[in-house]
C-alpha cells in the first residue's frame, strides 16, 4: 500500500492564527483512495527544521505532501527545502516567468522582483499550474537512489488553490493503489464511549474490519472500515461487522456519516411544527436548529430566546415554579416547552434552561411536550460559558430527536 505524510508549513499554523483545515482535506482524500496516512505534521517558516522534516518523513513515506511554504516572501521556504533534501539547485523556469509576468500585465501592474521564486524549479520537479493563484505546485520524482520511488507534492496553503490542483493536476499524476477502503461512521448519543465499548464487545479489537470510538459534541461515533484489493471484497468484510455494530446500538444511534444531529430531529419531525423556547442559552440551540439545509420554517415554527423573567411567564413559566424551584430546573422547563407549543402555536414544544454562573454553573434542562408525552433531561458539567451552552443545546436536540424518532422513547 501506499504511504503517505502530511507536512503542513506555516509559523501561522503552530501560533494558532489559522486553523489547518487543508491537512483535513488531504487526509480525507487519501484515505478515501486506500493511501495510508502515517503521519501529519505542522513546522514553522525555518528552513533547517522544514528540510529536517522533509527528510525524515521520506525515510518513512512513499508520498509526501507539503501543503503552504509556495509564496514570494523570504519566509516562504518550501522550495528551498525540497531543493535542499533533494541537493539541486533551483533555477528560473522561462516559461512560469513568462506566465507569471503575464498575470501582472493582464492586471495593469508590474510583477514585483520577490515573485520570481515561484518560478523556480529543480531539475526532479515538474511544476503544476495554478489557474487561481500565483504560486505553481511542484511535483518532485527524485533522481537520486537514496529517494529512488518516492514522490514530493509541493501544493499552495489558500485552501481554494490547493483543493483545485490536488483534483486537477495532482490525483492524475499519482500511482494510486489497486486497493480499496471502504468506512461508515454511526453516530450515538446518550451512551458514554466506554460503556458503548463494552456494549461492542470483542469487534473493537478486530484489525479487518476495524472499530474506532470518537467522542464528539453531539456524543460518541463509531468508525467501521475495512480494506481489500477491491471495492466488493472490501464491501464484503465491512457489511457485517458494520450490521452487527448498528444492531448493537440502534437504542442510541442517531444517523450516520454526515447526518447532523439536528437534521435527524428535522426527519423525524415529519411536517409538524416545533416551537422552541431557550434561557441562558444565548440562542445555541436555534442556532443549531437553523444551521439545517432547506425550509428553516419547517424545523422551527417560532422561537423565543430570553431570560427576562416577565416574558417567560407569559410564555408559560409559572409565578410559583419561578418562586420555589428557580428558572433553571425540571419544572420550569417542562413549563416552558409545553408553553412553547401553545403560545408560539406549534405542534411539538421544546425548551432548555441554563445556567452559566455562580454554584449553579454547568446545570442545564431541557424538555419537550408533544399531543401525547412530555419529557425532560438534566445535564450537569461545569464548563466554560459557551461550552455549557453548547451541550445544553445538544442535549435538548438528543432528547427530542429519542422522543420522536420512530418507535419512540428508549430510556
Amino acid at each position: 500500500m501506499l504511504r503517505a505524510e502530511i507536512i503542513s508549513v506555516g509559523t501561522e499554523l503552530l501560533f494558532g492564527e489559522i486553523t489547518d483545515t487543508n491537512a483535513v482535506f488531504l487526509a480525507a482524500e487519501l484515505v478515501a483512495r486506500g493511501v495510508t496516512l502515517h503521519r501529519k505534521t505542522v513546522i514553522g517558516d525555518d528552513l533547517p527544521r522544514l528540510t529536517v522534516a522533509l527528510q525524515d518523513a521520506l525515510t518513512n513515506a512513499d508520498l509526501v505532501i507539503l501543503g503552504g511554504g509556495l509564496g514570494p516572501t523570504d519566509d516562504d521556504l518550501t522550495r528551498e527545502a525540497i531543493a535542499a533534501v533533494m541537493d539541486e539547485t533551483p533555477t528560473e523556469n522561462a516559461d512560469l516567468l513568462a506566465w507569471l509576468e503575464g498575470l501582472y500585465t493582464a492586471r495593469g501592474r508590474q510583477m514585483p522582483a520577490s515573485n520570481r521564486k515561484q518560478t523556480w524549479l529543480i531539475p526532479s520537479a515538474e511544476a503544476l499550474p495554478n489557474p487561481v493563484g500565483t504560486a505553481p505546485g511542484w511535483y518532485v520524482q527524485p533522481s537520486s537512489q537514496e529517494y529512488d520511488g518516492k514522490i514530493i507534492v509541493a501544493l499552495p496553503g489558500p485552501p481554494r488553490e490547493m483543493k483545485k490542483m490536488w483534483a486537477e493536476q495532482v490525483l492524475p499524476r499519482l500511482p494510486l493503489p489497486d486497493h480499496a477502503i471502504l468506512h461508515t461512521t454511526i453516530h450515538t448519543q446518550g451512551i458514554g464511549e466506554s460503556n458503548l465499548v463494552e456494549v461492542l464487545g470483542d469487534l473493537t479489537k478486530g484489525h479487518n474490519p476495524y472499530l474506532g470510538t470518537y467522542a464528539r459534541k453531539t456524543g460518541v461515533d463509531v468508525r467501521v472500515s475495512a480494506s481489500a484489493p477491491t471495492h466488493d471484497e472490501a464491501q464484503a468484510l465491512l457489511h457485517p461487522a458494520l450490521s452487527r455494530v448498528r444492531e448493537l446500538l440502534s437504542k442510541w444511534t442517531w444517523g450516520e456519516d454526515s447526518d447532523t444531529l439536528a437534521g435527524a430531529l428535522q426527519h423525524t419531525l415529519n411536517g409538524r411544527t416545533l416551537g422552541v423556547i431557550e434561557a441562558g442559552s444565548a440562542g445555541h440551540l436555534c442556532t443549531l436548529l437553523a444551521g439545517q439545509p432547506g425550509q428553516t420554517q419547517s424545523i422551527l415554527h417560532d422561537a423565543a430566546v430570553t431570560e427576562n423573567h416577565a416574558r417567560l411567564i407569559t410564555l408559560g413559566l409559572t409565578p410559583v415554579t419561578l418562586r420555589d424551584q428557580g428558572l433553571v430546573s425540571e419544572q420550569a422547563a417542562l413549563e416552558l416547552a409545553a408553553g412553547a407549543r401553545e403560545h408560539l402555536d406549534a405542534n411539538i414544544g421544546l425548551s432548555v434552561v441554563v445556567s452559566t454562573t455562580g454554584d449553579n454553573a454547568g446545570t442545564a434542562h431541557a424538555a419537550i411536550v408533544t399531543p401525547d408525552t412530555h419529557r425532560a433531561t438534566t445535564i450537569n458539567w461545569p464548563g466554560h460559558p459557551d461550552q455549557i451552552r453548547e451541550r445544553a443545546a445538544v442535549a435538548a436536540l438528543a432528547l427530542a430527536y429519542r422522543v420522536l424518532r420512530p418507535g419512540g422513547w428508549e430510556g
